[in-house]
């Protein structure tokens, strides 16, 4: 049995991120174009033959269908059959999609199927979030501000006059500043590589995708308040469960015998945060422990690490974990909420700055 299964961490509710599923028309701006016939009998096709990866369009017969939590599909595909399920899992920062496709009949060439893993990994990491923004500004009502108690979030109560004017003109700002997030996304989908647009999912072998009336409407638009430890937040990868530092982390990184150096790598970046990678290497003929501490632009925090503890104050991240063996090297990544370039401002291990920053 061959399977790829990716995930990401999505800062929205499970009925945005089902929408995106659902809705034919959302499905064809992250992953493939949908095409829907019109007799009963046949089921939705994906337009996925230019995708990296496919090597055709996929016939789609849905097989479960859980809004807002689970979709599962049969894809047929240039003579190969395979079941795909999209699972949404709820998260304190919003939720989590879980895309497992699991091969039933023919093959895969190792090209094949790593080229369509890191089309999954690009629509889950850059091209999904990028529209879930989208369908998250167009829920707010701007033009509200005009009447009594200012713009106004679906599902949301209005203020009362007395603020009405100081509400117009915090609605202003945010509205400005979506305006700036949308078209930074629109650039960074231009500029990312020709990849993909990842496994996405579709709604019945209906006439519409859509999630119909119980289950399609998003939810209202809310800025998620910014954690400084323990929300989670990924960019597609293998999941893994960050723990998080109980106590404040050792100052010092190793014995003075011992010098450690390290490597950092932005991994993968997102319209609202990025995805850091450190690597330390420990040169020396003892184990040695370890301290990285990344200083971060003002307004990011540091939602999710594997590999490591951490806690953050300010804009400092500390992070620790277990002593890097004599001659070898442990690697930790995290991941960062905010809205500034990706990549840290400083990063050290002891006193010695990381290269790569």
């Amino acid at each position: 049995m061959i399977e790829i299964e990716v995930d990401g961490e999505l800062f929205h509710p499970p009925t945005r991120v089902w929408q995106a599923l659902a809705d034919a028309e959302v499905v064809g701006r992250w992953f493939a174009d949908v095409e829907v016939p019109s007799g009963a009998l046949a089921g939705p096709r994906l337009s996925t033959g230019n995708l990296p990866g496919f090597e055709a369009a996929v016939d789609v017969t849905v097989l479960d269908r859980q809004p807002p939590r689970r979709l599962a599909m049969r894809w047929h595909e240039a003579g190969r059959r395979s079941e795909v399920t999209c699972t949404v899992t709820p998260t304190s920062a919003g939720c989590r999609l879980t895309v497992r496709e699991v091969l039933e009949y023919g093959a895969w060439s190792t090209t094949l199927r790593t080229d369509r893993e890191r089309c999954y990994q690009q629509a889950l990491g850059v091209r999904l979030p990028a529209i879930l923004d989208w369908l998250a500004f167009r829920e707010v009502d701007l033009r509200a501000g005009d009447a009594v108690g200012g713009p106004q979030v679906p599902g949301g109560a209005p203020a009362g006059p007395a603020v009405a004017a100081r509400s117009r003109r915090r609605w202003a700002t945010i509205a400005v500043a979506a305006a700036g997030t949308l078209v930074a996304g629109v650039a960074l989908w231009a500029l990312a590589p020709a990849d993909p647009r990842p496994a996405g999912a579709l709604a019945d072998p209906a006439p519409t995708l859509s999630a119909g009336p119980s289950d399609a409407r998003p939810s209202a638009v809310s800025a998620p308040s910014r954690p400084t430890t323990g929300a989670t937040s990924r960019a597609a990868r293998p999941r893994a469960t960050p723990t998080k530092s109980a106590t404040p982390s050792p100052s010092v990184s190793a014995s003075p015998a011992v010098r450690l150096t390290a490597r950092y790598e932005t991994s993968s970046k997102r319209i609202l945060g990025w995805t850091g990678e450190v690597e330390v290497t420990n040169p020396g003929a003892t184990s040695a422990a370890w301290t990285v501490v990344v200083t971060l632009a003002r307004d990011a925090a540091v939602v999710d690490a594997d590999g490591a503890t951490w806690r953050q104050e300010g804009a400092e991240a500390t992070f620790s974990g277990p002593p890097v063996p004599a001659g070898g090297s442990v690697t930790f990544t995290f991941d960062v909420r905010g809205t500034q370039p990706a990549g840290p401002e400083a990063c050290r291990v002891g006193e010695a700055a990381c290269t790569g920053v």
